[in-house]
């Protein structure tokens, strides 16, 4: 009869609000539809590590194994990136590769967040671990905090994700705020055409040189993700480009969600530090934005024709194609004739290189310390 009830007489305070926890995770995944192909998993794991005694984690428990195999060894990350790089055309960027500053100039955040993480008391690579959250790239958000702040990693991951999926949220205020009417209202250029298939071949190649000799820590970061990308635009290898796409970047989503849950243990997640890495997350995704706006605007005074409509520096994040959407929707709020979806796509292809060579760069600043 001990035996029966033992899970119930071993019950704490602290399982039960992370039971709940997952509940509100997989809540927001089906009801609000908010990142729902990590965040369920993520919910339904929590649940299983927080079921007290509960056979799904410890040293032989599935979902310890799952993180022991391919999030300790960053595995799952970058076999995810193999599928984002699948999925993406860069077509929009190549026909307008100054887009790529607006990529960097959204990187802001991620700096500021560091420096304000670091005065609030966290050590450098923590405070490198939780700024990239402002990436808006759940997978380099993982691939770093595995390596500088493993301890804060559920908090980390959950709030990566969960600002992802609040980019329609978060974004308009910041760009409302730093534009005018007029300016939100500036019409851009899109020339229509496709770019030479050579040149679609030669870029993933040449990006993942540059960035791997200039940032060799970027090198796996950034080399999964343009590897990804050939598969797609070699146009001799469709059934592996599409199986990155669809089977293994599904696969390896569900596995890296529950493989996150695995240490998302009552006694490691509720502390205040939880409450600071989801504050400083939100810091960085409003600096990101900030930091592309003003980028345009900056731009802009030393353009006298062929202005840039500044909201479009905020597409340099890497939620990608969201924050492409939200500031296209907006242009068309302002003005009905205003199509700014093309060029706000070029940037925020543009923001997903950026945001793997940022990590890269945190990973080579700090790795050594």
């Amino acid at each position: 009869m001990s035996t029966l009830f033992s899970g119930i007489l071993a019950l704490q305070w602290q399982q039960l609000v992370m039971i709940l926890i997952g509940l509100v995770l997989i809540y927001l995944a089906i009801a609000k539809k908010y990142e729902p192909t990590l965040l369920l998993p993520i919910g339904f794991g929590t649940i299983l590590t927080n079921i007290p005694l509960s056979s799904a984690v410890g040293q032989y428990g599935p979902l310890q194994v799952l993180f022991d195999a391919g999030i300790a060894t960053e595995l799952f990350p970058l076999l995810i990136f193999i599928g984002i790089g699948a999925m993406i055309d860069f077509t929009p960027l190549l026909k307008n590769p100054s887009m790529l500053l607006f990529g960097a100039a959204a990187q802001l955040g991620i700096f500021v967040t560091l420096a304000v993480a670091t005065l609030l008391g966290f050590d450098l690579k923590q405070a490198g671990a939780i700024g990239i959250i402002g990436a808006a790239d759940g997978p380099t958000s993982i691939y770093v905090a595995n390596r500088f702040a493993r301890d804060l990693l559920p908090a980390i991951s959950v709030a990566a994700y969960s600002y992802m999926a609040l980019v329609p949220i978060i974004q308009p205020p910041v760009i409302k705020l730093l534009t005018s009417s007029e300016e939100r209202k500036i019409h851009m250029d899109y020339h229509p055409g496709d770019v030479p298939q050579v040149i679609k071949v030669i870029f993933p190649i040449a990006i993942t040189l540059i960035a791997g000799i200039l940032v060799p820590a970027s090198v796996a970061l950034v080399g999964f993700l343009m590897f990804g990308n050939l598969l797609r635009e070699c146009k001799v290898l469709d059934n592996l480009a599409k199986s990155a796409q669809n089977e293994l970047a599904n696969i390896v989503t569900i596995f890296l969600g529950l493989g996150i849950a695995s240490t998302m243990k009552g006694t490691a997640f509720l502390r205040p530090q939880t409450l600071l890495i989801f504050l400083l997350g939100l810091v960085a995704f409003i600096f990101d934005t900030a930091g592309g706006v003003l980028f345009a605007k900056f731009m802009n005074l030393f353009r006298k024709h062929n202005k840039i409509n500044p909201m479009i520096g905020a597409c340099g994040i890497s939620a990608f194609p969201m924050s492409a959407r939200v500031v296209h929707q907006m242009g068309q709020n302002e003005d009905p004739f205003n199509f700014l979806l093309m060029p706000a796509v070029s940037v925020n292809v543009g923001g997903q290189i950026a945001s793997v060579i940022a990590g890269g760069l945190i990973l080579a600043l700090l790795g050594n310390i």
